[in-house]
């Protein structure tokens, strides 16, 4: 059994939700090596989450971002407001998305669906760019 783990950071995203599989994947080769394992990717934001969703069509990212607008509108009234308007919907959204995913890995690939893609949720509507720590389980070819 091998392990790995990376950290990183991804580029600014405006406030949405956005495919960033490539992303990722750009960031653990070792992947390539692992035929039967796990793929933790955990985001170290408590006003951003991650998800898996379809990555074809481009309304489903829109039409989270609604849902997650209705979930947690910016015009209800929080207490938390220091960090500004934003601030405490991008908790309750984050809270409610999660902050971890947890991928299958076989034969060097993510056993996702053809229609699935890892989503950065930004709920931000200026955030910094986001640190991801990717942690890769699993026997490798040779074992």
């Amino acid at each position: 059994m091998k392990f790995y783990q990376k950290i990183f950071r991804l580029p600014s995203f405006p406030q949405g939700n956005h495919i960033i599989t490539d992303r990722v994947l750009a960031e653990i080769p070792e992947i390539r090596r692992i035929r039967i394992g796990m793929l933790q990717v955990f985001i170290q934001h408590t006003s951003a989450s991650l998800t898996i969703n379809e990555n074809a069509d481009p309304d489903v990212p829109r039409d989270l971002a609604r849902l997650q607008d209705h979930w947690a509108p910016e015009n209800f009234p929080y207490a938390h407001t220091m960090e500004g308007r934003d601030d405490m919907p991008a908790h309750g959204k984050a809270s409610l998305m999660g902050a971890s995913l947890q991928i299958p890995v076989g034969n060097g690939r993510l056993q996702m669906g053809i229609w699935q893609g890892i989503y950065l949720c930004e709920h931000r509507l200026h955030a910094e760019g986001r640190k991801l720590v990717l942690t890769l389980w699993g026997t490798e070819e040779t074992e």
